[in-house]
């Protein structure tokens, strides 16, 4: 048994007749195909797609309601029995990235319910229907096949336009790639040629073509056969004339034109050298976070959400989300105007002021409480506003009703 049979071996079975193929609005074939063209193998775009697959793997995935408490406990730790949440969602941003679309599959349990999720990366993907009821068959590499009914899937997308489900291909790229490829061609043949000698003659005294071609047969067997006594020392006779080294000088990109292939790159993913190099804090992490990690992680929210709880429950507050904490990429002085203006207005507990710099929590409960200061004072109710407990340890009531 491998992991197929673990993660597809507990499915609930299609009922019905097979349909043939589910029916897109736009008209396009509900088929995706993964990219064969090597993307991944650029170390520039690795890296593009590391970094931010790396700071998504920092997400957390909170579960909110009282809903399938069973799945919420079994999934507190990790996605499934293979998988921390790290790992998940780092292959799950790595996936999207380089195929703009993501799958998401339920795993079930010996009882047919959904006990935790999987990203597969399947070569192919098509939408079917069995009695009426969309599935999404997943075809693997080895040939072995799998359908999920789509309302229990997630599928995530990038650049999608043309297909109802599925994102675009990553053709728009490759002419970028093309240029990365020839890049590598230049400087790899530039230190080739660059280890090699050239060197260039004037014969005389020869009026024949039949001792042109003899004596260029003499001066290759006396100096490059096997048999050759020169010792790896040319010696040319008096009769060549005008000898010189030929210098080749192997063309490569410039510094200007090696800079727009990377920015390219840095364009289509969203990154800059700073993100790559761990150089982003403050502003500059704030705008990365913005712009790409926080996408995607409401994305994935809506997803996970939607797969994993009824409409019923949805209305109930039940819900997935995955968060971070952005302010923890702050400079330290930004951090201290934070903390410091939080905990004057009451708008933090003391252990969510101590996560902003990494510490734990404060043991016994001591850090739920919520710190204010104590000269600011309620319109509404025409009275100071005390800070919390007002200097009771046993009451912890109060506060924030009276904050508002």
């Amino acid at each position: 048994m491998g992991l197929f049979d673990k993660l597809f071996g507990r499915m609930p079975k299609p009922r019905g007749d097979y349909g043939g193929m589910f029916r897109l609005l736009n008209g396009y074939t509900p088929r995706f195909t993964s990219y064969s063209g090597g993307l991944y193998e650029s170390e520039l775009v690795r890296s593009a797609i590391n970094i931010r697959a790396t700071h998504v793997s920092k997400l957390q995935i909170e579960f909110s309601g009282a809903a399938r408490p069973d799945l919420q406990t079994r999934m507190k730790h990790g996605p499934n029995a293979f998988q921390t949440w790290g790992q998940f969602l780092y292959r799950l941003s790595t996936i999207l990235d380089a195929h703009n679309t993501a799958f998401i599959m339920p795993v079930w349990d010996e009882y047919g319910r959904i006990s935790g999720i999987y990203a597969p990366l399947p070569d192919r993907c098509e939408l079917i229907q069995y009695g009426g009821v969309p599935y999404v068959r997943y075809e693997f590499a080895w040939g072995d096949k799998a359908s999920v009914e789509l309302a229990s899937c997630g599928i995530m997308t990038r650049f999608q336009y043309r297909n109802d489900l599925f994102g675009e291909d990553n053709r728009a790229l490759l002419p970028t790639m093309e240029l990365i490829h020839i890049q590598n061609q230049g400087i790899e043949e530039g230190v080739k040629s660059a280890a090699t000698y050239r060197f260039m003659a004037q014969l005389s005294n020869f009026a024949k073509a039949e001792d042109l071609k003899k004596e260029r047969q003499r001066f290759t067997e006396e100096n490059f056969s096997r048999d050759a006594e020169g010792g790896g020392l040319l010696l040319f006779p008096n009769t060549y004339t005008n000898v010189k080294q030929v210098d080749v000088k192997p063309w490569v990109v410039d510094a200007d034109q090696a800079k727009a292939i990377r920015e390219n790159v840095f364009y289509y993913f969203g990154v800059n050298e700073d993100i790559l190099t761990n150089k982003a804090f403050g502003d500059a992490w704030a705008a990365f976070y913005e712009g790409m990690i926080e996408p995607f992680a409401i994305q994935l929210s809506d997803v996970l959400t939607k797969m994993l709880y009824t409409l019923r429950e949805q209305s109930q507050g039940n819900k997935v989300t995955a968060t971070t904490n952005r302010i923890q990429y702050m400079t330290n002085a930004d951090k201290l105007a934070v903390t410091r203006d939080f905990a004057d207005r009451g708008m933090a507990t003391i252990d969510e002021l101590r996560d902003i710099w990494n510490l734990p929590p404060l043991p016994n409960g001591l850090g739920a409480k919520i710190p204010i200061r104590g000269e600011y004072y309620d319109l509404g109710e025409k009275k100071p506003i005390t800070p919390v407990n007002g200097g009771n340890d046993d009451d912890s009531e109060g506060t924030a009703a009276e904050a508002e």
